[in-house]
């Protein structure tokens, strides 16, 4: 049985996001480059990604439903059916999930009620887990509609999504103020950021992950040294570093880089020359 065609939005509806169409498509050399801010676009309009959406894409971009239709499929950033105004992400990655990030997606399911990709009664808040957003410094860590919520508990989880279905003001630990999953997704189109605000919200990556620009910068940030463990008897402040060429500690690049004798790092099982090399 052949699929019915997909509805059209009203025309004032679709007069207005023909315009925004037409002003994201003239920012690339290819129409069909335009695609995924299309995606937004028509996210924007309903919360999420419908069949009236992308058959729109797919005729402001002279593609095919089937073409659009992959891509929207393929990116978990378009949602496919009505989700809530706030998209709750519990970062269940590796970093995050031993810090606790599996407690607060577990806490925050029995809270609310819904599943993984679930989304509340009341039509608020989906909730989802969520893969390494580079936030580790902070772990762990959730997100709503893509606004930071660093060292989370599942106690202050709780709170957060209380919070959001009560309609009282939330303010992220980092970054812009926050705003709805439709005002996300416009943004996320191209458009300006009409938050007050947000454009000198403060915030950033944390001191360990600035390490590294640090040095790009030619900057030479004071590496964090671990000292070996002494032998008994052996002078704690006069000797050399293990494994460093008699350097100090904080000549070399990372301590952690720098062999270590077994002698210095495990006294209780020192480890003397292999029998090739006692020959």
């Amino acid at each position: 049985m052949p699929q019915l065609p997909a509805p059209d939005y009203p025309p004032e509806v679709r007069a207005r996001l023909e315009a925004d169409a037409a002003e994201i498509i003239s920012r690339y050399p290819g129409a069909r480059s335009a695609l995924l801010p299309l995606l937004h676009l028509v996210q924007s309009e309903e919360g999420h990604v419908t069949r009236t959406g992308m058959a729109f894409c797919a005729q402001q971009l002279g593609l095919t439903t089937a073409e659009v239709n992959a891509v929207a499929t393929f990116y978990t950033m378009y949602r496919r059916k009505p989700s809530g105004d706030y998209q709750v992400g519990v970062c269940t990655n590796t970093l995050c999930a031993v810090m606790g990030g599996d407690a607060i997606f577990e806490t925050l399911q029995e809270h609310l009620a819904v599943g993984n990709d679930e989304t509340t009664e009341d039509g608020k808040v989906t909730l989802e887990h969520i893969e390494c957003n580079a936030a580790c410094d902070f772990a762990p860590v959730v997100m709503v509609n893509w606004e930071f919520f660093d060292n989370q508990t599942p106690e202050s989880a709780v709170r957060l999504v209380d919070d959001l279905r009560a309609g009282r003001e939330v303010e992220p630990t980092r970054g812009a103020p926050l705003c709805t999953f439709k005002e996300t997704a416009r943004i996320l189109a191209g458009f300006p950021d009409q938050r007050e605000g947000a454009v000198a919200a403060s915030g950033g990556a944390g001191a360990a992950s600035l390490v590294g620009l640090r040095y790009a910068k030619g900057e030479n940030p004071q590496p964090r040294v671990v000292h070996p463990r002494p032998v008994s008897g052996e002078p704690e402040d006069d000797a050399p570093a293990h494994g460093t060429g008699g350097q100090s500690p904080s000549a070399h690049p990372s301590s952690h880089d720098a062999p270590q004798e077994t002698s210095a790092s495990d006294p209780a099982h020192p480890a003397g020359p292999t029998a090739e090399e006692g020959e």
